[in-house]
């Protein structure tokens, strides 16, 4: 049975709190709703003032996944938020930050103790195979500017009894592996930490020094999968992400590197 709805409600004086040493690094928005907090970010991009900038919301009304599909959200029962991360000129944008995202939402996760942490290339976190957090990466566009991505991310809580996902018939919600929900102040605040950490490590070293964390809780290693997208199918075995984040599938012809994001992961039938 699911724990209940966490009470507490989002409030930036709190999350700064939670956020300790780190709290003067982030710049903190918190709206009662909004369309996507990633829109809002892209729309109006704030002012590079040296803190990394986070729109988080109650509830958003036109949240975006990946390829298209939309993120619902619920008024208490989800945690959806979009940080703007700058990085150096050189720095390894884009290739494995999503990954490297994932990978900082199941840390944060484990210290919750959430059993079963997952992670399927290439922006999804599950619990035993089941979808439980999505990230969305967009790159902000224009040339001489630093390097720099809104990542959107979306965490189920609760899901009201009933709510049904579109293209996602196996989902999973917080309540449903923890006695009782973190407070979500708590919770983003854990996992800004993560991403500041694992960000740092990304822009110094790329994604190689990430690629084995990320490894460690792939989903689907060494199992067979299909990947379909763009008008193409492959079938093969799942042998894990190269050093640039692609996903590499050995096929009859050898392996196969995935580069795209246009993709779509399952487990072979």
């Amino acid at each position: 049975m699911s724990a209940s709805t966490s009470g507490a409600p989002l409030n930036a004086a709190a999350i700064h709190q939670q956020l300790g040493e780190l709290a003067g690094t982030f710049d903190l928005r918190v709206l009662e709703e909004c369309a996507s907090t990633n829109s809002v970010l892209m729309d109006a991009t704030p002012a590079d003032d040296g803190r990394i900038h986070v729109v988080v919301a109650e509830r958003q009304t036109a949240g975006r996944g990946r390829r298209g599909r939309q993120w619902q959200s619920w008024a208490g029962g989800s945690l959806t938020f979009s940080t703007l991360w700058r990085f150096m000129p050189g720095a390894p944008v884009p290739a494995g930050l999503s990954l490297v995202a994932g990978l900082a939402v199941v840390r944060a996760l484990e210290t919750l103790g959430v059993p079963g942490l997952q992670l399927k290339w290439p922006n999804d976190v599950l619990v035993n195979g089941h979808k439980l957090a999505g990230i969305l990466v967009e790159l902000l566009p224009g040339r001489g500017r630093t390097p720099a991505a809104v990542v959107g991310i979306g965490i189920n809580l609760h899901l009201p009894a009933g709510a049904r996902i579109p293209d996602q018939p196996a989902v999973t919600d917080l309540g449903e592996h923890l006695p009782a929900l973190p407070d979500r102040n708590r919770l983003l605040a854990a996992v800004l930490t993560e991403l500041h950490v694992l960000f740092d490590t990304y822009a110094a070293a790329g994604f190689p020094a990430l690629r084995g964390a990320w490894q460690q809780r792939n989903a689907f290693a060494d199992l067979p999968v299909r990947i379909t997208g763009d008008g193409t199918e492959l079938s093969g075995i799942c042998a894990g992400v190269d050093d640039d984040g692609a996903l590499l599938l050995r096929t009859d012809a050898g392996l196969t590197r995935i580069l795209t994001g246009e993709v779509s992961l399952r487990a072979a039938q």
